[in-house]
């Protein structure tokens, strides 16, 4: 969990894709019938920590500073009444399944989970240091040597995931957090609602945030763990000049470019940008999954795992873009009814459960006009943003045409 400045964020919908079946389920090793014998019993959570105040609530969820009785220790304890899991049980299980199989120290860990005969406790690491962007903003300087040590770290992360067979499959700057308020912190990743582990079989339940989900998804195919680094093609491309690579008012629009991988470089932005890094984020935003690097290809890349990041700083323009881009306004938008509620000093990660926000866009799958939530990336007051500050040739965009 994270304790920074922010508001309540939580995983984006999942629409179903035609003909795919179900992805595999938590693996043999963790089933549900298991995964409930491992909650700790307790008649009263209060006996086992002291809460506190509250960080933060969701659609079917708050989420409280707790401190362990007879230790200093904090976890950001996430409280879920279980009237509000009747038919999201399995969403739980395949979160807790997954978060139980990780150990690593660039992820947000679960610690504890605590069932009461009213509730479902899960305890998450305490984490302080606050949202990406928000760091970027407050440092005096940023280099690209600086986004490469931000990307190496996430890449590790991810790539551990991959090792143990779980697809994040929501990578995005909003879920990567400061363990500490100190200069020094390592980045973490966080909120693995729609994680699933990939079980020998390709997925094909198509999820994630628009502004982020690979070509494959979008043209419901199976999928595996190609879109995460996709997503981490999308993120470096940000961390570079502080706008997103694809981007338009309409959703259909939007998952056009994506599908044609259609982006650019922009001048001026990215004139002092090495062509190492160049190179890296076009062979992670590569169209066809089964070229595109893997993580282990691209924590070998020079950029990454050699000189070739430029030490040129680049804060300037780069905090310019996300101030425009991202705007806290914007970006910490809910579009579900039974929103979440600001976090009066910050917002919880890795639990998405109920968090308030979630968005289905089966619509956009669908023939004929439609007009679903949009998140805050693909926003009208995003886009108008955008026309402000993106170089004229890029609002030429060619007619999408509806998924099907």
């Amino acid at each position: 969990m994270h304790l920074g400045r922010g508001g309540l964020k939580g995983a984006v919908g999942c629409w179903g894709r035609a003909g795919a079946g179900p992805d595999p389920g938590p693996p043999p090793a963790l089933p549900v019938a298991d995964m409930l014998l491992l909650k700790k019993q307790t008649a009263d959570i209060s006996s086992v920590y002291e809460l506190r105040e509250k960080l933060g609530s969701g659609a079917f969820s708050e989420v409280v500073l707790a401190q362990e009785r007879g230790s200093a220790h904090l976890v950001a304890l996430k409280c879920i009444p279980k009237n509000a899991l009747r038919g999201k049980e399995a969403l739980v299980e395949n979160e807790i399944a997954v978060l139980r199989r990780v150990n690593h120290p660039n992820i947000v860990a679960l610690e504890d989970v605590h069932e009461s005969p009213s509730h479902l406790y899960l305890a998450m690491e305490l984490v302080t240091g606050g949202e990406l962007f928000d760091r970027i903003m407050e440092r005096g300087s940023y280099t690209e040597k600086d986004a490469s040590h931000l990307v190496a770290q996430v890449l590790g992360a991810v790539s551990y995931l991959h090792s143990l067979g779980i697809v994040h499959r929501d990578l995005k700057p909003e879920n990567l957090l400061y363990a500490t308020p100190f200069e020094d912190s390592k980045i973490m990743v966080s909120d693995f609602g729609l994680s699933k582990i990939q079980a020998g079989n390709m997925l094909g339940t198509a999820c994630g945030t628009p502004g982020y989900v690979a070509p494959e998804l979008l043209e419901q195919k199976p999928y595996g763990k190609a879109v995460d680094v996709w997503a981490l093609g999308v993120i470096s491309y940000i961390l570079l000049c502080g706008y997103p690579p694809f981007y338009d008012e309409s959703d259909p629009e939007l998952f056009s470019q994506i599908l044609r991988a259609s982006y650019e470089f922009d001048s001026p932005f990215w004139d002092d940008i090495s062509e190492s890094a160049k190179d890296f984020i076009r062979h992670l935003l590569e169209r066809d999954p089964q070229k595109r690097f893997t993580c282990q290809q691209a924590l070998q890349h020079l950029w990454i795992s050699g000189d070739a990041a430029s030490d040129r700083d680049i804060l300037g323009s780069v905090s310019e873009q996300i101030q425009k881009n991202f705007a806290r306004t914007h970006w910490k938008v809910s579009v579900r009814r039974g929103r979440g509620r600001a976090l009066p000093s910050g917002r919880c990660g890795p639990c998405s459960l109920g968090a308030g926000v979630s968005r289905s866009l089966t619509p956009l799958f669908r023939s004929g006009p439609s007009t679903p939530p949009r998140s805050c990336a693909t926003s009208g007051s995003w886009a108008r943003a955008r026309r402000a500050s993106r170089p004229p040739s890029r609002l030429r965009l060619a007619t999408a045409t509806p998924v099907s």
